[in-house]
């Protein structure tokens, strides 16, 4: 199935930068076909083998075989187009595809003039669309490369996807027909329409509820032309590819679908993270779970905010608390140790700057943030407690159904070193600031409410529940942890003027080969919990608590 909000590809956006066709006759054979017949001797004697051509191309080879595949291709000739490249099956399945599955049934392909350069040859694609009794232009640009084909040294065309247009890639297809998906007019939770133009932060979301809840909202699909990604399509994130919409030949009928955002919220979050070149930021209701804000900056593009996968530095300790104290190794008013040094598993680690804290409680090292103070206590742990606690009691690597991909965060069972820097959120620990959102809300509420967008009542999909709830003593150690942090610890500065019930974590997440860490950001006011990460920007406190602050203040 394929993305709703598809962004429509504009007629000529797409262009091939290049420069003119040059090249140099071939040797003594500069015909196209790059053979002859030769004979050395009388009548009797047996005719030699051809000889293939080899070499560079000339410019005239360039120029008749590209000439040549785009007038068989504009002509609807698709044999003898596919036979004029170096892929003759594959060519013609898509040159096929192209009339029958997308239904263009027009096409008028010009080269560019002057916009080549050796072997490569950008055209303009003028098309026209008929599906039924709709019809729809299609203009945009490609290009195509001309090779020397090794076993007939004829000149012919590069095959690839992207020819027939730029955005295909192996395995692509394009398609006109019925949307997968009927249009949706998302409101917020109050009946206000949320448009991608006003918050284009919430464009993916947007086009996965679409996908998702399309047909649920009872509106009917219109027709489109689009692009079909293959099976296993991934982008330069490594993230499968959705499908892609070109052209709109009729809109179809949304249905109306409430969501849980608050558009006041979401727009107070959108200018937080635009602040900055990048980052993003999530705000949820403690008491429900549902989805308030979601924002990233830039605001296109892959989703930090819901899909992010980065070690979540110190606002992992907040996790790491709850075990401590669940297992009696600390507790909010008793002393803790916080040396400038602690080693475990072969590694060193320290503080920041390598402070200490003599003869400190444990609220004292939480507050500022000691490392050593939780790794001092590994060895007392199991390898695999860390990953029991974020589950079983903050949701963490459950399957979450918000109504759109998430990623649910990753704490895996590790030994050694890695165990003990898993504790201070490094390791193999993975968060995003929908995962840390939801470990504040957890604080705040006492219970792990599985983060949504669209209400499970909407579609029964089941809502992933922890195994426990937080024990009522450690609930209120925290809280407890994370006021103090917010009054007089690594995150006062960011919290200043927030006022009410609040309680926040700062961290900071080391990244190998990166001058600054990733700045994360935790935090909770009354019945609003809000969480970012500003990457490669140093301390937390310093970048993402800012961001966070201002969404706490608008709530």
């Amino acid at each position: 199935m394929r993305s709703g909000a598809r962004a429509a590809i504009i007629a000529g956006a797409v262009s091939a930068v290049l420069v003119g066709v040059s090249g140099c006759g071939g040797g003594e054979d500069s015909s196209a076909s790059g053979t002859r017949n030769t004979r050395d001797g009388g009548a009797d004697e047996a005719p030699a083998a051809k000889r293939v051509k080899t070499g560079p191309l000339s410019a005239e080879e360039v120029t008749t075989a590209s000439g040549d595949f785009l007038a068989a291709w504009a002509a609807g000739d698709t044999a003898k187009a596919a036979g004029l490249t170096d892929d003759k099956k594959a060519a013609a399945a898509a040159l096929a595809a192209y009339r029958k599955d997308a239904h263009i049934a027009k096409v008028t392909l010009k080269p560019v003039p002057g916009g080549g350069s050796g072997a490569s040859v950008p055209f303009s694609v003028a098309a026209e669309i008929g599906y039924g009794k709709l019809r729809a232009p299609l203009a945009y640009r490609s290009a195509l490369t001309v090779v020397r084909d090794e076993a007939t040294g004829e000149a012919v065309v590069d095959w690839k996807p992207s020819v027939l247009h730029p955005r295909l890639g192996a395995g692509d297809r394009l398609r006109t027909g019925p949307a997968d998906a009927p249009p949706i007019k998302a409101v917020d939770r109050d009946g206000k329409e949320l448009r991608a133009a006003e918050h284009p932060a919430l464009k993916g979301v947007l086009a996965g509820l679409r996908e998702r809840y399309g047909k649920k909202a009872g509106g009917t699909a219109g027709i489109e032309t689009w692009i079909a990604r293959g099976k296993g399509a991934k982008g330069a994130n490594g993230k499968a590819l959705p499908d892609e919409t070109l052209k709109v030949l009729s809109k179809g009928t949304p249905g109306t679908l409430r969501t849980t955002i608050d558009a006041g919220l979401q727009k107070a979050a959108e200018r937080a993270v635009n602040r900055r070149s990048k980052a993003a930021v999530v705000a949820i209701k403690p008491s429900t779970g549902e989805i308030l804000a979601v924002a990233n900056s830039p605001a296109e593009g892959f989703n930090l905010a819901l899909q992010g996968s980065l070690a979540p530095g110190s606002t992992m300790k907040v996790i790491s608390s709850a075990l401590l104290i669940d297992k009696g190794l600390a507790s909010y008013g008793k002393a803790h140790p916080c040396p400038k040094y602690s080693s475990y598993g072969g590694w060193k680690f320290q503080n920041d700057k390598k402070f200490e804290i003599r003869g400190g409680t444990f609220a004292q090292s939480f507050a500022r943030s000691c490392n050593t103070a939780f790794i001092s206590k590994a060895a007392k742990l199991a390898d695999d407690d860390l990953t029991k606690e974020a589950r079983d009691v903050f949701g963490i690597g459950l399957n979450w159904q918000t109504g759109v991909a998430t990623f649910d965060g990753a704490v895996p069972v590790q030994k050694d070193a890695p165990k003990a820097a898993s504790l201070i959120g490094q390791g193999g620990v993975r968060m995003n600031p929908l995962n840390m959102a939801s470990v504040a809300a957890t604080v705040r509420s006492g219970t792990f409410r599985q983060p949504y967008f669209v209400s499970p009542k909407l579609d029964g999909r089941p809502i992933a529940k922890a195994a426990r709830s937080l024990k009522p003593a450690t609930a209120k150690q925290l809280r407890d942890l994370m006021k103090v942090t917010a009054t007089s610890g690594t995150a006062a500065q960011a919290m200043a003027g927030v006022g009410g019930d609040a309680g926040a974590k700062t961290g900071s997440a080391e990244v190998d080969g990166q001058e600054k860490p990733n700045g994360w950001f935790t935090a909770y006011r009354g019945d609003l919990a809000a969480a970012a990460v500003v990457p490669a920007s140093g301390h937390g406190g310093d970048t993402a608590g800012p961001i966070v602050a201002a969404v706490l203040r608008a709530g």
